[in-house]
């Protein structure tokens, strides 16, 4: 027994060939995907009998459920018979159920026979008059997501059956094209009669009316610089250009070390926009991070260590590996026991590197240009998870006073070093406290010292306002100015 499966076109019958059609006439039990086919009215005219399937997407909301029953029922029927199966378009081209059969028909020793038929590409690239050859791509309007497009290429969608999946589609597109950009759509191209084209921008797409079985969008491809610099390809041919002979002198001489500092500036002026907390600012500020690393990768490029796609790779699979509560069977029903999934993850990761961990001091590992605060935190962090940790906060406040009691005496023995030593114990103090109060020190102080900095500024104005300037004022005058500031921040 088999399973004979036949194209039957994108809409018109004049599209099935004389083979197809002799199978389709000639067939004792054949069975169409669905009824909503233009050319099963042709069939029906000429005494041709089926059954559909229509029925079990109406008891299903999962096109993938749907698909496995109607191959379910095909091995079913092919076990005993041999049956005709007739799917819309060509059934190597956006046809589920082909593509399980395939797989299945083996299995249950059925036979399987593919009859071409024309697809909707055929018609697609008639009717929107556009060579494949420039660039092009197919993609299901039911699984779009933000990276599939591309602007260089031509992109027909298929599978848009209604105003929904067009709304999908429409805010995934949005993402990488601008509101206005004309899009094509397509009802029932090709089938002379009910074919409708038409042209819509970007915002519309799920606006119009007439979305069914046979509905296609089409994407132009574009030359609009604006646009291609919005993909990643572009990003990175733009620092391969830079680096290159016919590039920029200065990207061409530098080296991981002569931009080392970059990288640590950039950094800071990515936390000033944060801080700041302005949109445009934090936009500029992570693009221009984003080229250190590009700097980096590319000079690694260069001698064939890997690129920035072996970075994505990379990250990608330790954001995998290390949420397995996400992406796999792990729980985790709070952050806390996220983060110690991560934690128990990465020793795993350096013991199959060949670390000996149980060798390795628990504070290891640890950046060197971490900030002073930053790494005093992350310290007592480590050293608290395995139980050296005061056990109140009241304990925590009690060091704090014992420290600045020791710094006091040390100030009153004017010995320089152990000042400094004193001083340090007091901060090491203070970040315990910060830590027991879930406070970020780091960002603590970094919002005094712009407190400090935005009331100093007003100081320096009101000089200005009056013709005047610090040589010429007190402390006591200055520390008015200072309350001024103080209390336009309450206000």
């Amino acid at each position: 027994m088999g399973i004979t499966v036949i194209g039957l076109g994108s809409g018109d019958e004049r599209q099935l060939t004389l083979g197809s059609l002799q199978i389709l006439e000639q067939a004792q039990h054949l069975y169409v995907r669905t009824a909503l086919h233009p050319v099963l009215d042709f069939l029906r005219a000429r005494g041709v009998e089926w059954a559909s399937f229509d029925e079990v997407y109406e008891q299903s909301s999962q096109f993938e459920e749907v698909y496995e029953q109607i191959v379910e029922r095909l091995l079913v029927a092919a076990a005993t018979a041999e049956v005709v199966y007739a799917v819309p378009g060509h059934p190597s081209v956006a046809e589920r159920t082909v593509q399980l059969l395939r797989v299945r028909c083996p299995q249950y020793g059925i036979t399987l026979s593919i009859e071409g038929g024309e697809s909707f590409l055929d018609q697609a690239f008639l009717r929107f008059a556009f060579d494949p050859v420039e660039g092009f791509q197919c993609v299901d309007g039911t699984a779009v997501h933000e990276g599939l497009w591309n602007p260089n290429l031509h992109t027909v969608i298929c599978q848009v059956y209604d105003a929904t999946v067009a709304s999908e589609v429409k805010l995934s597109l949005m993402r990488m094209y601008p509101d206005e950009y004309p899009v094509y759509v397509g009802h029932s191209l090709g089938v002379s009669g009910a074919e409708q084209i038409v042209q819509v921008p970007l915002y519309e797409l799920d606006r119009i009316k007439g979305y069914g079985n046979l509905s296609v969008v089409w994407v132009p491809k574009s030359d609009d610089q604006r646009l291609l610099n919005r993909t990643f390809a572009r990003l990175r041919e733009i620092v391969e250009i830079l680096r290159s002979p016919e590039g920029c002198p200065w990207d061409r001489e530098q080296t991981h070390q002569s931009i080392r500092k970059n990288l640590i500036e950039e950094t800071c002026e990515v936390l000033d926009a944060l801080d700041n907390d302005e949109p445009q600012e934090m936009c500029e500020e992570l693009g221009d991070l984003l080229l250190q690393i590009m700097l980096h990768a590319q000079m690694e490029d260069e001698v064939g260590q890997f690129s920035a796609h072996d970075i994505i790779q990379t990250l990608n699979e330790k954001l995998i590996r290390r949420h397995p509560h996400v992406f796999g069977e792990a729980q985790a029903d709070d952050a806390e026991q996220a983060l110690q999934n991560w934690q128990q993850i990465k020793l795993e990761e350096k013991r199959r590197r060949g670390v000996d961990v149980a060798a390795q001091s628990l504070l290891a590992g640890l950046p060197r240009e971490l900030s002073s605060l930053l790494r005093a935190l992350k310290l007592q962090k480590k050293a608290s998870t395995v139980g050296f940790d005061w056990s109140t906060y009241e304990e925590v406040v009690a060091k704090v006073d014992e420290e600045f009691a020791e710094w006091q005496a040390a100030v009153a023995g004017g010995e320089h070093k152990q000042i400094e030593d004193e001083f340090g114990d007091v901060l090491f103090a203070l970040v315990n406290a910060a830590r027991f109060l879930k406070l970020d020190p780091e960002a603590a102080l970094a919002g005094t010292n712009r407190k400090f900095e935005t009331r100093f500024a007003y100081i320096e104005q009101q000089l200005r306002a009056r013709g005047l300037d610090f040589s010429q004022v007190t402390l006591t005058q200055m520390d008015v100015f200072w309350n001024e500031a103080k209390q336009q921040e309450f206000s």
